[in-house]
């Protein structure tokens, strides 16, 4: 297939060959695999700046994705390219290829620096999922800054920079800049732009940005950073977002009460505790839901209201597939079990089989995991309805599974996001959360924006 870039795409890919160092934040459904090999290609056989690319994907990206985008695009047959995943042997196979391109999933990111004996003669590496590095204690942050200073040329790409707010980015740019911008140590980075926030004497539990830190922030890192958005460069469907807020019964109010006021609540089904902050936050989403884990494990129930909201939504869908996004397993098999009594035809889609069957519109509705529908995988071919039964904390988990419905290719004109929320729970304190930190990412994008002065005729 000949590749017809838009305007933008040759902006940032112009961008990536002229920045030795570039993050380059693309929304969902730019096509920031293509704009990156189209560059790789010209540094490769044009300029003749890099001889060799390493890329590190999550998974499914670096075993699916990158391998069929090189393969669809007729510009770039000449590349040649290795997929370094699977066991040890194959590995070790992929590496012995010396291609052009090779490319790694994060998690084997450690094993090729550091035990794998090959040399690390890599002159330009891309980081897919920049975000996947923002953890500096992680062990893929700890073995890419070893050989960071032999590294000619390195992307990140990302658009999900800070989905945990600024604190983020530290350690993401730390990898590509070597800390010139932000600084090279992460104390450094919060004595500057952070005071703390959240503490119990002289423990810290988290910080919030000093007045007008955003900003000087956005300032350090605009020479090296260009941000697109999908809807400023895409016919993106419209988008709706709703709450359908359903109600506990008293009794079930004062059990969910008891165990935030008191940590435990003994049930006749058995006891729940919650040891700590993290643990207690668990439990309440649990409960929110309809069902907890006991401390024996066993799934005690605590009421349907969030099944029966999902009823009404599917009959209200009118035989529109819809796709239902869940967090615990008792949600599953809860949510599984309630479809089976209605005569519903479900699956999960956790194998290539389901997700080819959802896409074909062979499913009325389909169950994913918010870890499971992240980065690569397109579902918009199969629905345009995502029902939250059950709400993350990450907003890149959150923004990723929406945008397997919500993303360039989706036939319908309006994509439906419909999120059950208990009244009187944590799920309140969880979507607020969200859209606190989309903020913050969103002025993040916004400041470090591509200044096109330009428009793409669709």
């Amino acid at each position: 297939m000949n590749f017809k870039p838009h305007d933008y795409q040759k902006y940032a890919i112009d961008y990536i060959e002229t920045h030795p160092i570039a993050a380059v934040l693309l929304d969902m459904g730019l096509g920031k695999t293509v704009i990156s090999l189209t560059a790789i290609k010209d540094l490769l056989f044009d300029s003749f700046e890099v001889h060799r690319v390493l890329v590190v994907a999550p998974l499914r990206v670096a075993r699916d994705t990158w391998p069929s985008e090189i393969r669809k695009w007729s510009h770039l047959k000449d590349l040649t390219y290795s997929v370094a995943v699977g066991n040890v042997k194959e590995r070790r196979i992929a590496l012995m290829q010396n291609a052009d391109i090779t490319i790694i999933n994060r998690e084997n990111l450690g094993w090729l620096i550091d035990e794998s004996g090959f040399p690390f003669d890599f002159d330009m590496v891309i980081l897919d999922e920049l975000s996947s590095f923002k953890n500096h204690r992680s062990k893929r942050f700890r073995s890419m800054m070893k050989v960071r200073p032999n590294v000619k040329r390195i992307v990140g790409l990302t658009g999900t920079p800070s989905s945990n707010g600024l604190m983020d980015l530290w350690a993401e740019f730390r990898l590509l800049d070597m800390g010139q911008r932000l600084g090279r140590f992460i104390t450094q980075y919060r004595t500057n732009y952070f005071m703390p926030d959240k503490r119990n004497g002289e423990i810290i539990y988290s910080y919030k940005p000093l007045p007008g830190a955003e900003n000087t922030i956005y300032r350090e890192i605009s020479d090296i950073t260009i941000s697109m958005k999908s809807t400023d460069h895409l016919k993106m469907p419209k988008l709706i977002s709703s709450e359908y807020k359903v109600r506990l019964s008293d009794e079930e109010q004062k059990r969910y009460d008891s165990l935030k006021k008191n940590l435990v609540l003994q049930l006749p089904a058995g006891d729940i505790t919650a040891a700590n902050a993290a643990s207690l936050s668990g439990k309440l989403c649990q409960m929110a839901n309809g069902a907890v884990y006991s401390d024996t494990g066993i799934v005690v129930h605590i009421h349907d209201r969030k099944l029966d909201a999902l009823e009404d939504l599917i009959e209200a869908a009118n035989g529109k597939p819809v796709l239902v996004a869940y967090w615990f397993k008792h949600d599953f098999a809860r949510i599984s079990e309630r479809l089976h009594k209605l005569h519903i035809p479900s699956s999960c889609l956790n194998t290539s089989d389901s997700i080819r069957r959802w896409n074909n519109g062979e499913l009325p509705v389909a169950l994913v995991h918010p870890a499971s529908a992240g980065h690569g995988l397109n579902l918009q071919s199969g629905g345009s309805t995502l029902i939250w039964f059950g709400l993350t904390w990450s907003l890149e988990l959150y923004q990723q599974t929406n945008a397997r419905l919500w993303r360039q290719g989706q036939t319908a004109s309006t994509v439906v996001i419909q999120h059950i929320i208990t009244k009187g729970t944590i799920d309140g304190r969880i979507l607020n959360a969200l859209s606190h930190k989309n903020h913050t990412q969103a002025a993040l994008i916004n400041a470090v924006k591509a200044d096109l002065k330009i428009r793409d005729n669709f």
